[in-house]
């Protein structure tokens, strides 16, 4: 008799989007919570929706304040993250490379060439706050 099939890890996805509507809480809120509990001012509510909607995977240092805010083990955050990478259901680097704030897209440097556009070349709109 074969033992039945472990089952698969939840996407991060989801799994960020329930930890946070059991709170009660926005993106708005989720994205302030962590913004004050890690003291990295600017996360937005945006990339808490990209993470939702597995556009992007959080690296390991929000995984460790998603971890804490949500009150989650960062074990079960690691392993959804690690479930939504494999899927390939993200436009995400793979997890050993970020991308530095600021740097121009891949072969896009050169003389004259500030990284302000996108690999379509459309303008790249910068707001701060």
């Amino acid at each position: 008799m074969t033992p039945p099939a472990a089952p698969r890890p939840a996407q991060l996805g989801p799994l960020l989007a329930r930890c946070r509507l059991a709170r009660g809480w926005s993106q708005q809120h989720a994205a302030a919570e962590l913004c004050a509990t890690s003291g990295v001012p600017t996360l937005s509510r945006h990339e808490v929706s990209r993470w939702e909607r597995q556009r992007r995977v959080p690296g390991g240092f929000w995984l460790g304040w998603l971890a804490v805010v949500l009150d989650v083990p960062l074990v079960t955050l690691a392993e959804a993250a690690a479930a939504t990478r494999r899927a390939g259901s993200t436009g995400a680097a793979s997890p050993g490379r970020t991308a530095r704030a600021g740097a121009p897209p891949a072969g896009r440097t050169g003389p004259g060439r500030t990284g302000g556009t996108t690999r379509g070349g459309r303008a790249r709109v910068r707001t701060t706050r």
